[in-house]
């Protein structure tokens, strides 16, 4: 039997497919088996696998018509008997000893059920960016926190013992947040752990529509916290949440947060339902402090009335990180000439603050700001 199979699900990859393949062929463990799941792609990526193939019998090509990656992952999952599994994604690079340290990893530690590691981000010219994945402590993971923290390998350079794969259940259809929603039933039987070495190539797209929508922000923050309030309810021993394809397309397709949110929020509790309301808007928050949009004044309308309506909110751990989202947020708005918008989200209590937050940011020379806050740092520590 080989030792490990790889899980590569593609879909119009035919710019990166070649390096992303070889980067597997050239792995320093040699007993593997790679099995690419064709997600139907439309342009050149089947035949250069299939060409690939003739000069090496451990890639095994699969089409199927598109249907997403859920689907393609568990179709790919459906074909693999190794004991253990790697990812890999069509536009992405693995240094030639990832495998093996992962490998070593969880053969050393038999109650890890998967581990993964850090990557170099590149761009689409395959030039470095300068930065590197963020590395967290898996057991730092909190579903209940607002937002939730999230259980974080990353996806790509992932590998897991196949029998604990098969005993979660595989991939659920938890669009955008598939991975997490995987680690945290993973985590209900066992330890995840990132190794702090970088172990390939993350390709970021800066011209990717998910990057730069605030509609699939949206998605991405409902999403991610329905697969942390899944795992609320296996953590009190209660009826896990059903992700059906049905109820995945209703969610899908509506734009607006509100309207999305109250679809993704029926046969919620009452208490449910104010924890995820106030988990998403501060997801949605976070999302827009590192991507190129900010929430819209319905949004911003809806995360207020959120806030508000949360009786147990002051009281959470959290609070605290909320306020400073939603403030750091309303500053951005400021800068962007939104001021009714940055008001509502604060509210006019807050006026005083976000007027002082707003010129320190907007008004005074970089060079002045800069002092002050290294000032006020040094002020903190003396004390």
């Amino acid at each position: 039997m080989t030792k490990i199979d790889v899980l590569l699900p593609v879909y119009n990859c035919e710019k990166y497919i070649t390096s992303a393949l070889k980067s597997i062929q050239d792995q320093t463990i040699r007993d593997i088996r790679i099995i690419v799941v064709d997600d139907g792609s439309a342009d050149n990526t089947g035949p250069l696998v299939l060409a690939e193939s003739q000069s090496d019998a451990r890639i095994v090509y699969h089409r199927q018509d598109n249907a997403g990656i859920v689907v393609a992952l568990n179709n790919g999952l459906a074909l693999c008997d190794a004991p253990f599994i790697a990812r890999m994604d069509g536009d992405d690079i693995s240094c030639p000893d990832r495998f093996a340290k992962e490998l070593a990893y969880l053969e050393a530690n038999p109650d890890c059920v998967a581990v993964s590691g850090r990557a170099r981000h590149i761009d689409q010219n395959s030039s470095p960016l300068g930065t590197i994945s963020t590395r967290k402590e898996s057991r730092n993971a909190d579903p209940c926190a607002i937002p939730a923290v999230e259980p974080y390998l990353l996806h790509p350079m992932l590998m897991a013992r196949r029998e604990a794969l098969i005993q979660v259940g595989g991939y659920r259809d938890v669009y955008q947040s598939e991975d997490s929603d995987l680690y945290w039933r993973l985590s209900d039987i066992g330890s995840l752990y990132v190794l702090p070495e970088v172990v390939g190539d993350y390709r970021i797209h800066t011209d990717s529509v998910s990057s730069s929508s605030v509609v699939n922000g949206r998605q991405q923050a409902i999403w991610s916290q329905l697969a942390a309030l899944s795992e609320q309810r296996r953590r009190k021993k209660e009826n896990d949440l059903r992700f059906t394809k049905d109820f995945a397309n209703d969610v899908k397709t509506r734009r607006g947060l509100a309207q999305a949110v109250a679809v993704a929020s029926r046969g919620l509790s009452q208490s449910e339902t104010a924890w995820f309301g106030c988990a998403v808007s501060a997801k949605l928050l976070e999302l827009s402090y590192y991507r190129p949009y900010e929430p819209d004044t319905q949004d911003i309308a809806f995360i207020r009335h959120a806030i508000a309506s949360d009786p147990d909110l002051k009281s959470r751990k959290s609070y605290g990180v909320i306020r400073e989202a939603v403030l750091s947020c309303a500053v951005r708005l400021v800068g962007a000439g939104r001021y009714k918008d940055a008001v509502t989200l604060t509210g006019t209590n807050n006026i005083p603050k976000l007027i002082g937050r707003s010129v320190f940011r907007h008004i005074l020379p970089k060079g002045l700001a800069e002092k002050i806050k290294q000032l006020v740092k040094a002020k903190k520590h003396i004390l």
